[in-house]
C-alpha cells in the first residue's frame, strides 16, 4: 500500500524541515500545498522532495485542505502540520494497519510537547484515499463527519486507532501561539461556524474552550454546557466538554463543581491517554482541598497510564511531601528530574525535602541547579531563592 504525505502550509519555514524529515522515509509521495508564504516555505518543501502546489487562502482550512487532497496519488493519505512530527517508534504499527483490508480511517495519538493540560489526543490523520473523504468546518478541519457518512453507505469498513504516540505537536507552546496569533484566528472561524452549526457538540466544546482560555468565562461554559446536552455518546467530545468545564470552574474558584466535571471526564470511555489531564487537575484539586489520599490516588492512576507523565511524577512527590513521606517524594522528583533535566522546581523541591532528611550536601547541590535552571527563565525566583539560602546560612 502506498502512503502519501498531505500538508497545507504557510510561512512554515523555521519548522518545515522537522516534519518532512520525519516522513520523508516512510511515505512514497510527499505533497505541499502553499496557501501564500512570503518565506522560503515553498523551497525548503521542493529541495526536500516534496511536490509543491498553491492555494489562495480563504480562510477556510476545510476547503485548503480539500483542496491538497486533490494531488494525491497514494492509496493511503497521512495529514500533517509543519509544527508536528511523526515518531520513528510508530512506524511499524502504521505499515502493518495500512496494509490490512478492513480499515477507512485510523487515528493517531498526539501528543503536545512541554503541555501540563491534556498532554495527549486523538487524531484522524491516517486515512484510506477514498473519493468520499472530506473535510468539513473552517477551523479544526476534520474528517469524521465524511467518514461516518461513509460507514453508513459501506459497513464493511472500520476505524482503529494505533497506541502510542504517532504524532508530537509544539504549536500549542505559548509562544509559537503569541508568534502566530492562533487564538484570535480560530475564534473568528469558529464563531462563523457556530452561527450556522449552533447545536454541533464539537464546535462548543473547541469554542467555549478557546473563550475560557482567553478569559470570556461566562460565554465559554455556556458553549460547554450547551454541547453536554447534545453530545449524546460522542464520549470524546463529552470528555472535552467536561474537562474543559473543570478548568472554568477552578479559574471561578468553585472547587467542588470543578471536581465534579474532571470526575465525570475520567469515567467516560474513551481511549486512557487522553485522561491524563484530567487526573492530573483531579488531584491538584483534591490536593489543594487537603485530600492528599486522593491526591495520590489520581496521580498514581495517571502515572499507571502513562509512566513518562512528567507532571505526574512531579505532583506525587508534592503529595507525599504534604504527607511527611519525604523518601517517596525524593523518588519522585528524581523521576521529574530524570524525565526532564531542566525542570527547575522539581530541583527546588527535591532540595527542600532532602534538606527535612539532613541531608544537607545533595541539598546545597539540588538548590544550585534549581538556580542555574530558574536563572534562564525566572531570575526573580532564582534572586529569592538564593537569598534565602543565604539567610539559612547555607550559601
Amino acid at each position: 500500500m502506498s502512503l502519501s504525505l498531505c500538508m497545507i502550509v504557510k510561512n512554515e519555514a523555521a519548522t518545515l524541515p522537522k516534519c518532512l524529515n520525519s516522513v520523508i522515509k516512510v511515505v512514497d509521495e510527499m505533497v505541499v500545498l502553499d496557501t501564500g508564504s512570503i518565506d522560503r516555505t515553498p523551497y525548503i518543501a521542493q529541495q526536500l522532495g516534496a511536490k509543491v502546489h498553491h492555494f489562495k487562502w480563504s480562510n477556510d482550512f476545510s476547503a485548503a485542505r480539500n483542496a491538497a487532497l486533490k494531488y494525491v496519488s497514494g492509496d493511503w493519505i497521512l495529514v500533517l502540520d509543519a509544527d508536528e512530527t511523526l515518531t520513528s517508534e510508530i512506524v511499524p504499527q502504521l505499515q502493518e494497519a495500512i496494509a490490512s483490508d478492513e480499515y477507512l480511517l485510523i487515528n493517531l495519538v498526539r501528543q503536545e510537547v512541554g503541555a501540563e493540560q491534556s498532554p495527549y489526543s486523538l487524531v484522524s490523520r491516517l486515512f484510506r484515499n477514498h473519493p468520499d473523504i472530506r473535510f468539513d468546518r473552517p477551523y479544526h478541519a476534520l474528517v469524521d463527519d465524511s467518514v461516518s457518512a461513509i460507514l453508513t453507505k459501506e459497513p464493511h469498513w472500520q476505524v482503529g486507532y494505533l497506541p502510542g504516540v504517532a504524532l508530537l505537536h509544539t504549536g500549542y507552546q505559548k509562544n509559537a501561539i503569541a508568534q502566530n496569533n492562533k487564538y484570535a484566528k480560530a475564534a473568528t472561524a469558529m464563531e462563523g461556524f457556530l452561527a450556522t452549526h449552533p447545536d454541533d457538540p464539537y464546535v462548543c466544546s473547541k469554542l467555549g474552550a478557546l473563550y475560557v482560555e482567553t478569559g470570556k468565562i461566562t460565554q465559554g461554559m455556556d458553549l460547554l454546557r450547551r454541547g453536554i446536552t447534545v453530545a449524546e455518546e460522542n464520549y470524546d467530545i463529552l470528555y472535552e466538554l467536561h474537562y474543559h468545564l473543570g478548568i472554568a470552574y477552578s479559574r471561578l474558584q468553585k472547587f467542588p463543581q470543578a471536581i465534579s466535571h474532571y470526575q465525570a471526564a475520567i469515567k467516560l470511555p474513551i481511549y486512557p491517554m487522553l485522561k491524563l489531564g484530567a487526573y492530573n487537575n483531579l488531584g491538584n484539586l483534591l490536593k489543594a482541598a487537603g485530600d492528599f489520599n486522593g491526591a495520590k490516588t489520581a496521580y498514581a492512576t495517571a502515572l499507571k497510564i502513562d509512566p513518562t507523565f512528567v507532571f505526574g511524577h512531579y505532583n506525587l512527590a508534592m503529595t507525599f511531601k504534604a504527607l511527611g513521606l519525604f523518601i517517596d517524594a525524593i523518588a519522585y522528583y528524581q523521576n521529574a528530574i530524570a524525565l526532564n533535566p531542566n525542570y527547575a522546581e522539581a530541583y527546588q523541591n527535591l532540595g527542600v525535602v532532602l534538606l527535612k532528611v539532613g541531608n544537607h550536601q545533595d541539598s546545597l547541590t539540588a538548590f544550585r541547579k534549581a538556580i542555574a535552571l530558574h536563572e534562564r527563565s525566572n531570575p526573580e525566583e532564582a534572586k529569592r531563592l538564593r537569598q534565602g539560602l543565604q539567610e539559612m546560612g547555607l550559601m
